[in-house]
């Protein structure tokens, strides 16, 4: 299983791309982050969840940015309000844009 996966990845370009290594990395932190943040966050779980979910999708092959995007969402949503997980949101917002920029509205 685990040599399949790697092959896998491998067919796919996800071993060499600079931006999953980037987002895998913001992700990793804000995961981070979150794990250590004192007090009660209510959405920590989704949170937490979704971080797992859209670390999964980057390292078994270039993902949907849609995918992404709503995965960002969720995310946000959770953990908005936090100021201290600012910075740590951004990086993976940041990751996410590297995969594609904003669809145009017009």
């Amino acid at each position: 299983m685990v040599e399949q996966l790697q092959s896998d990845r491998r067919m796919t370009g996800v071993e060499g791309d600079p931006r999953v290594h980037e987002l895998r990395g913001a992700v990793a932190r804000l995961r981070r982050q979150l794990a250590v943040l004192p007090g009660d966050l209510m959405d920590r779980a989704a949170a937490d969840d979704e971080l797992a979910a859209l670390d999964a999708m980057v390292s078994h092959g270039l993902p949907e940015v849609p995918r992404l995007r709503r995965s960002l969402l969720l995310i946000a949503g959770a953990v908005g309000s936090v100021s201290a997980l600012s910075p740590a949101l951004t990086e993976v917002r940041e990751g996410i844009d590297r995969f594609g920029g904003l669809p145009r509205t017009g």
